[in-house]
């Protein structure tokens, strides 16, 4: 149990996660709110902000990869992407049309998709390889604890303090700002022998077989991993009364954020991808489950063990991927990581929704259980990275 500590910038990252999170999580759950009350909105301009939104980080999380890679330095497109979100998320309070709610969306997802890939291989860079699944339990964690005070926050704004909804927004750049400020001043380029690639492209030809093999498996998983509001509408539908959602969805984010850096410790003492299996079949049988219980405990309860498989598989996903590949490509490789993985996320939603109509509950979640089953089997059947037994030989952040 003698670690090493993680180092500063793995600590000053997950710090920026957390008030990143804090501020934005002030906005996002009362964005519908606003949309239909005060701008006069309905859900489809919502699904048109959100789909837009969601598809440009996606795409841009490969490009801000490559570009990494490209010049050999990460912080300053973390920096950028960082400061671009929290200058423009708070610009919601302004909105006087939800037109100008999508703008400002997408320029906060602008952001997110320039900082991502280059902020994971940071992490990845400024620990060895045995501590990785602990640096990434360890952002995921403090993330997801932002998930919980920007809510809170909110709501004592709203109720405690009367304060409107669009002054609620102005203050979440107070948050905002203290994430940016923390990154310039805590986060350093890590030292190493990395050096800038020319011959970097968008394609993923250089990346290792083993890699691409990883990523189909991560699709075909994604395929059934629908929105999340869809388990809210069944909570709903069972008995869960509105007022009560964002206490359930809180506590949703505290079990995340509790067992988040468990899972990535355990991830470095065995095999991860038996890590990531183990949160995968618990993914399984909370969706089966979903689709055939009944009643507001047994939503509760769901919920609660459904944050297992969240703790048990974000940080541990993006540690295997550090683990398959070199150095100098770790960039490229968050990239492609995260844009199968939103792409994937986008038909999938399409596909439960279809189901959900068209079969019930039963067959959706049903579904997706099967698809976290077969994506289950064709992980164990991949070829273990030597990831997790190299012998450290990546310099620590300093």
């Amino acid at each position: 149990m003698n670690r090493a500590r993680l180092g500063r910038n793995v600590l000053a990252l997950g710090l920026v996660s957390l008030l990143t999170d804090f501020s934005s999580e002030m906005i996002y759950p009362l964005l519908p709110v606003f949309l239909t009350t005060t701008l006069g909105a309905g859900p489809a301009a919502l699904g048109i902000i959100e789909g837009v939104a969601e598809t440009t980080a996606s795409l841009l999380k490969l490009f801000s990869g490559v570009v990494a890679d490209r010049t050999g330095r990460k912080k300053p497109l973390v920096v950028s992407g960082y400061g671009l979100s929290a200058a423009m998320r708070p610009l919601v309070g302004l909105a006087t049309s939800w037109g100008h709610v999508l703008a400002v969306r997408f320029s906060d997802r602008i952001g997110k998709g320039i900082r991502t890939s280059p902020r994971d291989a940071l992490i990845a860079a400024s620990v060895p390889a045995q501590d990785r699944g602990r640096a990434f339990g360890l952002q995921r964690a403090m993330d997801h604890m932002g998930a919980v005070i920007g809510p809170l926050a909110a709501f004592l704004l709203l109720s405690g303090a009367g304060l409107s909804l669009r002054t609620v927004f102005f203050l979440s750049a107070i948050p905002g700002a203290a994430a940016v400020a923390a990154l310039l001043f805590l986060v350093r380029e890590p030292e190493g022998p990395a050096q800038p690639q020319a011959r970097v492209t968008f394609g993923d030809g250089g990346l290792p077989p083993a890699f691409r093999r990883y990523l189909l498996i991560v699709c075909i998983f994604t395929l059934g991993n629908a929105s999340d509001a869809f388990l809210i509408l069944r909570a709903v539908e069972e008995g869960i009364p509105v007022a009560y959602v964002p206490l359930l969805w809180g506590a949703f984010h505290v079990v995340k954020s509790s067992f988040s850096i468990p899972a990535g410790i355990l991830s470095d003492r065995w095999d991860r991808r038996k890590i990531v299996v183990a949160g995968w079949l618990v993914y399984a049988a909370t969706y089966a489950a979903w689709g055939l219980a009944a009643g507001p405990g047994w939503m509760v309860g769901l919920f609660l063990v459904y944050g297992l498989y969240a703790a048990a598989t974000e940080g541990v996903e993006r540690a295997l991927v550090a683990d398959f590949v070199p150095a100098l490509r770790r960039g490229t490789a968050y990239g492609w990581f995260h844009l199968v993985v939103g792409i994937s996320a986008l038909p999938a939603s399409v596909l439960f929704g279809v189901l959900y109509k068209w079969r019930g509950a039963p067959a959706a979640f049903g579904a997706s259980a099967a698809l976290a089953l077969i994506a289950s089997a064709f992980l164990l059947s991949l070829r273990n990275p030597t990831g997790p037994a190299e012998s450290g030989r990546e310099t620590r952040s300093p």
